[in-house]
């Protein structure tokens, strides 16, 4: 990859994704990937490249330096290029120690991304990425899939083959096109999720996935275990969990992210406030118990933070008084 072709380097792309770059740089880079879509999609794969190398640089006994002969011998041979390309450290500047061992990891690992992500003339993988705000997007056999923000997807971008397979990290809605002779799967941690044609939601957070059915029926694998999904039905799974338990969906707040709206019958306070400090990214905590199963019913469309906390004071007077008080980054309900 050459992210000078593009008005920046590739070195200030791995301080920024290692955390040392300084708020000028980190402003910089935010910028440069706002101010044209070429941007985002060479930032997508870049980030992507160096998300897949941390795992594959921990486990891999494969031998980079025979991988990269292999590489340059491939591109050789083939009239189109493949998606995935090298990072090359500029030969002319000294790099930071650890910015130039996170390069130098780059080019070795993006070589056995090749050979496990776009095989001999194979279809290309098309990465997907989103950062502060969600995104829609039609796949190549026409289903639609919504990001979160802070998710990425990949996939061949023909889907040719027996199935569709697309994998993500994250969290993302599907509406898949119904094909029963190609199932759509996603695999995402250590589930794989099956269906034919269907609309779901998959959520990745701290190891926890999440698998929720909004219409039609889906099949859920994990440790050697499977259990089928219908509407209005979810599955949580652990990383060491062996028994697949699904329960009843009782909330639409995972729609947040699609739909901007919190749908409230009988909710009751706690369960709001969780999902309002996943969605805007806050911690709110209700210091008051007797708060806690303060139900509350409405359509809330479009509200800010502060427009919510308003409504939720407003609605529970005169029964109870709650006030809002701010520390820092806490957020407390008393």
């Amino acid at each position: 990859m050459n992210a000078e072709f593009y008005n920046i380097s590739d070195d200030l792309l791995v301080k920024y994704l290692l955390g040392e770059a300084s708020a000028g740089e980190r402003k910089e880079v935010e910028q440069w990937i706002d101010a044209n879509p070429d941007h985002q999609r060479y930032y997508e794969q870049f980030k992507f490249i160096w998300d897949e190398s941390q795992e594959l640089a921990a486990k891999s006994s494969v031998n980079e330096n025979d991988a990269w002969k292999r590489f340059q011998q491939r591109i050789s041979g083939e009239e189109t290029r493949p998606v995935m390309t090298v990072v090359e450290p500029a030969r002319t500047k000294w790099y930071d120690t650890r910015i130039a061992a996170a390069v130098i990891m780059l080019v070795g690992v993006a070589a056995l991304l090749f050979f496990i992500l776009v095989p001999f003339k194979s279809n290309k993988q098309v990465v997907l990425a989103t950062q502060t705000q969600s995104k829609a997007e039609t796949l190549p056999d026409g289903s639609v899939v919504t990001l979160n923000k802070n998710s990425t997807i990949s996939y061949a971008d023909a889907f040719r083959g027996k199935d569709r397979s697309v994998k993500l990290n994250g969290e993302a809605f599907f509406q898949v096109k119904a094909d029963k002779a190609k199932p759509f799967i996603v695999t995402i941690n250590d589930v794989t999720i099956t269906v034919l044609g269907t609309s779901f939601n998959v959520k990745s957070n701290k190891g926890k996935t999440e698998v929720v059915v909004e219409s039609g029926m889906v099949k859920v694998e994990h440790a050697a275990k499977s259990v089928q999904l219908k509407q209005k039905e979810k599955l949580e799974i652990e990383t060491g969990d062996t028994v697949l338990v699904k329960e009843p969906v009782t909330d639409q707040f995972y729609k947040f992210y699609r739909t901007r709206e919190f749908v409230c019958d009988d909710t009751p306070l706690w369960k709001l406030v969780q999902a309002m400090n996943e969605s805007y990214n806050v911690n709110i905590r209700i210091e008051n118990p007797s708060f806690r199963n303060i139900q509350f019913t409405g359509t809330y469309y479009n509200m800010s933070l502060q427009e919510l906390l308003d409504m939720i004071v407003e609605t529970s007077y005169p029964l109870y008084e709650i006030t809002v008080e701010r520390k820092d980054s806490l957020i407390i309900l008393k």
